[in-house]
């Protein structure tokens, strides 16, 4: 679990760029037309050894500059109230615009970190023109340039400092979030499973706008379920609710053990489904995918589940270890192997393997197919452990870890999930010097 920041601004500041070399990922698509961004971007940053999140808010404003000033309070206002840091991002080359100032009188009233960052400034002039960002009343500001990275190391320093120490707690039982996109059937789900009515159901998408625990107590399975609020694409979210809403998902992703993604197999894993998954992935949670609807998708043959199943995993490469079951919640075909499933893969995340015999299993197989040589130079690696944290990582120590490359380490990674049973889990590797 980690803390949640925010960047938000008018659009075509160049948030959606920051974002990108936040996460180290070119998600955000960036153009000098401004607002650009059409769906809303989540991903994992670090800094310093601090992990948190981060929403790119960019873009969410279609339309006038009228129809702008009257949203834009509602949507930085719910952007305040689920974060816990806000970066507040202006243009040096356009000055302060009346925009600006709106967004900051909202800013001026909060209690919490608010960090303005002036963008594009990469030259002793535009850091000249900077100052009269201070009529803003938000006290110092970082100047930077998203393009370049110059910069960002001081905001960066300044943020990780007022970001909370978020410890990932143990609860009792488990929790098990339903994610995907609207009006995929997670509500009906959970409704099948516990056998009311628990949730209101309609052929409306968004119906759920809060993440919602119910505790189930059945067939011998004991776990809190959370239903979300579905994540949908940026240009469908209007209304300051559905912000809100996905703002919520997020958090029940991190603060979840096993993220159950439910998608609609009529529609099928696009890019938003996508980007969900690879936030539970960068988030080390357990992960289920249930193609719901299944039986409403017409001409079904003998391979085309097989199909299915490979169109999934080819988009999910390389973290292709997933379970993935084909469901129907009307009919309440195969719900109850997904729980089943589910409890699985909450247990392969907390498996803990003995150090002893993880080092009888992994040595033989790296003495018969050492790291390449690089440089030159040759990788002994002569112990690991697997490393006390909530979810699986495992330390690898050797003479040389700078050396090791990314694809011998997913060969170890494969090799371990060949050993043990990681299905549906992330597993990291480290190398350490011995």
């Amino acid at each position: 679990m980690s803390a949640i920041v925010a960047i938000v601004g008018r659009p075509n500041v160049g948030k959606s760029t920051f974002f990108n070399r936040l996460i180290q990922r070119r998600e955000a698509i960036v153009d000098a037309v401004s607002g650009v961004t059409r769906d809303r971007h989540y991903g994992k940053s670090d800094w310093n050894g601090k992990e948190f999140s981060v929403i790119d808010t960019g873009g969410y404003v279609l339309g006038s500059d009228d129809v702008f000033e009257k949203e834009i309070d509602k949507q930085v206002e719910l952007a305040i109230e689920e974060a816990d840091a806000i970066i507040f991002m202006v243009d040096v080359e356009t000055g302060v615009t009346g925009m600006d100032e709106d967004v900051a009188k909202l800013l001026r009233r909060v209690k919490k970190p608010v960090f303005l960052a002036i963008n594009k400034v990469d030259n002793a002039k535009r850091a000249e023109d900077a100052v009269e960002f201070y009529s803003l009343g938000l006290g110092e500001y970082y100047t930077l340039s998203s393009m370049n990275g110059g910069g960002t190391g001081e905001l960066l320093d300044a943020l990780v400092q007022e970001l909370p120490d978020i410890v990932e707690e143990k609860s009792e039982l488990p929790r098990f979030a339903v994610v995907g996109r609207p009006n995929a059937g997670k509500s009906s789900f959970i409704n099948a499973l516990i056998g009311e009515d628990r949730y209101i159901v309609t052929d409306i998408a968004g119906t759920t706008r809060d993440s919602i625990d119910t505790k189930y107590n059945r067939f011998g399975f004991e776990f809190n379920l959370v239903d979300t609020a579905g994540i949908r694409r940026k240009a469908k979210v209007k209304e300051d609710l559905e912000f809100y809403s996905v703002m919520r998902s997020v958090r029940a992703i991190e603060h979840c053990d096993v993220c159950i993604l439910l998608l609609d197999a009529t529609r099928g894993f696009d890019g938003q489904v996508e980007n969900i998954f690879w936030l539970a992935q960068r988030n080390h949670k357990g992960i289920v995918i249930l193609v719901n609807k299944w039986d409403l998708v017409e001409d079904k043959e003998t391979n085309t589940i097989k199909h299915y199943t490979e169109k999934i995993k080819k988009a999910i490469e390389p973290f292709v270890d997933v379970p993935i079951l084909f469901i129907s919640v009307l009919t309440k075909q195969r719900i109850f192997k997904a729980i089943e499933t589910a409890v699985e893969v909450y247990n392969n995340r907390n498996k803990k393997i003995i150090t002893r015999k993880f080092n009888e299993t992994m040595l033989p197989i790296i003495e018969n197919y050492p790291p390449p040589a690089y440089k030159g130079k040759f990788v002994k690696i002569k112990f690991c452990t697997q490393l006390p944290t909530p979810y699986p990582q495992f330390a690898f120590f050797c003479n040389l870890p700078q050396y090791v490359r990314e694809p011998y380490k997913r060969y170890l990674e494969n090799k371990i999930r060949e050993e043990y049973d990681f299905t549906g889990v992330p597993i990291t590797v480290f190398m350490r010097k011995k």
